[in-house]
């Protein structure tokens, strides 16, 4: 990194090499994944969106060479924020397209199928037999519950492999990036509004069945009633009730009744004497301060007084997470004073470095920007910088190359885990578009 560039001038590059960077991962037909322990090619589809381009095995980088519902709807909604400012023209349009036709087909997907006939599983070396998934289990999965699978392969198969299903945050994700898309963007054509519709007629279902029971949270690592799914279902199925009040009166009501369900529970994670929403009500004690609960906001939006940007409870809960994390981390301590600290997941993570995450960074800076966006001159002034300071931590652990990992270590700075990974591309793009929202005010 050149930091003699102003912030100014590094955001508009480094910009500009997410917009480009976050497109290997969409639609990466012509990337191939052998995974030879399990007797697998995997030719990705149109449409399909993987969490990482750079083919890995655990050795030492993670294998992220899957289409995660959460993720998808991630990226599907930065690429709208690019197509909006005008980044991405018509390309924009052709990726929608695919994807919500990739998403689509994954509703004929049958567990079943696999279950009946063991002929797949003799092509599996003995030595990965333990990391499938059973057959009762496989026989689960059916059409109407696919999208709970957390993640699938991007050629539009089931992941065979054992993991932590199910997720409920995925169709929530895509109902309320499926939506801005069909507000936002007039210049879709017929065919994708209507394939569109049918997938989330089979969301909006999904939620009204499943969306207040417990499921893994966002890091897929323990199962219970989650901050994340919950407010982000919540929204999810309000903008639903508005999008089907002039098609489904009776199931508009339905998504407003389960909508104030999963609102009124959210109220049993604030943690009155610790001054923070936890992000789970059970579960391992160091993980109730976690930055999920900060993606819970951002991800979800919402203008209410409560469990939005302008909660203080969020405020507070995200100041706790600073402290936190520039407590823990060694690159926080005796940092620039223009950098604010990087931020991870929760206390005593130990996936790869346990890093700081570069997506968990660029929350801050997001939710610091949309906070000011809500606020009068003086204190708007104020939330902006802080979210400057956020970017400028960012910058100083991002190379030259513009690449961004999932995460930077929290002793020596040094990118780890996945390569390349769209996630945090498509976080930056979402920061900067917070931050250029902010009329009135220096950029």
């Amino acid at each position: 990194m050149n930091r003699s560039d102003s912030l100014e001038t590094w955001i508009d590059r480094q910009y500009g090499f997410s917009a480009k960077a976050i497109l290997e991962s969409v639609s990466p037909v012509g990337i191939v994944k052998t995974r030879p322990g399990f007797g697998q090619t995997i030719v990705p589809k149109r449409g399909s969106i993987i969490a990482s381009p750079v083919l890995a095995d655990w050795n030492p980088d993670p294998d992220y060479f899957f289409h995660w519902f959460r993720d998808s709807a991630i990226v599907i909604d930065a690429m709208r924020v690019l197509h909006e400012d005008g980044t991405l023209g018509a390309e924009a349009l052709t990726h929608f397209g695919d994807f919500v036709r990739f998403s689509l087909a994954l509703e004929a997907l049958n567990g079943k199928l696999l279950a009946d006939d063991p002929s797949w599983r003799a092509k599996v070396r003995p030595d990965f037999q333990q990391y499938l998934r059973s057959d009762a289990e496989l026989a689960q999965v059916m059409p109407q519950n696919v999208v709970a699978e957390t993640r699938v392969n991007p050629d539009g198969t089931l992941d065979i492999s054992r993991w932590s299903r199910p997720q409920h945050d995925g169709p929530a994700l895509r109902i309320m990036a499926l939506l801005r898309w069909l507000e936002s963007v007039s210049s879709l054509d017929r065919e994708t509004v209507e394939a569109a519709t049918h997938l989330l007629e089979g969301d909006i279902d999904f939620l009204l069945r499943h969306g207040d029971e417990p499921d893994f949270d966002m890091w897929e690592e323990e199962r219970g009633q989650n901050y994340y799914s919950l407010r982000v279902g919540a929204t999810a199925l309000e903008r639903a009730c508005t999008w089907l009040s002039v098609r489904d009166g009776a199931k508009a009501t339905a998504c407003s009744t389960k909508a104030s369900v999963l609102h009124q529970r959210l109220d049993s994670f604030w943690m009155e004497g610790q001054g923070f929403y936890r992000s789970r009500l059970s579960g391992a004690p160091n993980k109730y301060l976690d930055i999920s609960v900060v993606f819970a906001v951002i991800h979800a939006g919402g203008e209410g007084p409560l469990h939005g940007i302008r909660d203080l409870r969020i405020l507070s809960t995200v100041q706790k997470l600073e402290a936190l994390f520039d407590r823990d981390y060694a690159i926080n301590h005796n940092r620039p004073k223009n950098l604010a600290p990087a931020l991870g997941r929760y206390s005593g993570d130990v996936y790869f470095s346990g890093g700081a995450y570069y997506f968990s960074t660029l929350a801050a800076a997001e939710f610091y920007f949309r906070l000011a966006a809500e606020c009068t001159s003086e204190l708007a002034k104020t939330y902006k910088e802080r979210g400057d300071a956020f970017l400028e931590t960012v910058r100083y652990y991002t190379p030259q190359s513009g690449e961004l990992s999932e995460q930077f270590d929290q002793k020596t700075g040094a990118q780890s885990s996945a390569k390349k990974l769209a996630w945090s591309y498509a976080s930056f793009i979402t920061a900067i578009a917070a931050r250029r929202a902010l009329h009135g005010l220096p950029h």
